[in-house]
C-alpha cells in the first residue's frame, strides 16, 4: 500500500518550499515519517565531475547507489519520467506521507500556494482535488476549501491528519 501523496503546487517563487519545510517540521515533531519528491521540470544532475559515482555513470552504469551508515543516494537512468505515484511505490513505501513539490498537472490531492501577494488569486481553485490554499493574505476569491497562512503549518498539519491525508499512526 503506497503512502498518501499530497502535492504542493503554485508558481515559481510562491513559497512552495517554505511551506513544505514548515509542514515537514510540524509532522516530524509528531513522529511521522515523510518522503519528499521535488519535481525538476528542466532536469538535474546530482553527480559532480571527478567523483567516483560520476565516473561510474559516465562509464555506462544505468544505476549507481552511494551508501553510508546513515544515508543512501540513487542515481538511475529511466526510460520515461516516473509519476509521483510510481516513485512513491518504488522508494517510499515505508513513509506516512509523501509531499510532492510541483507536478501540478498530476491528478493528486493538492495544496495550492498563492504566494505573498496582497490579493492572491487561486489558479487551481476549480480543481476537484485542492485540499487547501496557503498564502500570506486570504484569497481575493472565496473558495470552498480551508485557507491557511504561511505561519499556520501546525494547523495545516492538523487538517491533513484529520482529513486522512497522513497515514494513521
Amino acid at each position: 500500500m503506497p503512502p498518501t501523496i499530497v502535492s504542493i503546487v503554485g508558481f515559481s517563487n510562491s513559497g512552495k518550499t517554505t511551506l513544505a519545510v514548515a509542514l515537514i517540521a510540524s509532522l516530524k515533531a509528531r513522529g511521522y515519517k515523510l518522503g519528499v519528491i521535488k519535481h525538476a521540470a528542466h532536469g538535474f544532475d546530482m553527480d559532480r565531475s571527478g567523483k567516483d559515482s560520476y565516473k561510474h555513470k559516465q562509464a555506462g552504469a544505468d544505476a549507481v547507489v552511494v551508501a553510508s551508515a546513515k544515508r543512501i543516494a540513487l542515481v538511475k537512468d529511466v526510460q520515461r519520467e516516473m509519476s509521483p505515484v510510481d516513485i512513491a511505490r518504488a522508494y517510499f513505501s515505508d513513509m506516512d506521507l509523501v509531499l510532492v513539490e510541483g507536478y501540478k498537472k498530476e491528478d493528486l490531492p493538492k495544496i495550492e500556494v498563492m504566494g505573498f501577494d496582497e490579493d492572491p488569486m487561486p489558479h487551481f481553485g476549480g480543481h476537484p482535488k485542492i485540499l487547501a490554499t496557503v498564502s500570506l493574505h486570504p484569497p481575493a476569491q472565496k473558495l470552498h476549501v480551508p485557507h491557511f497562512s504561511f505561519d499556520q503549518a501546525d494547523a495545516l498539519a492538523d487538517f491533513l491528519i484529520e482529513a486522512g491525508a497522513v497515514k494513521a499512526k
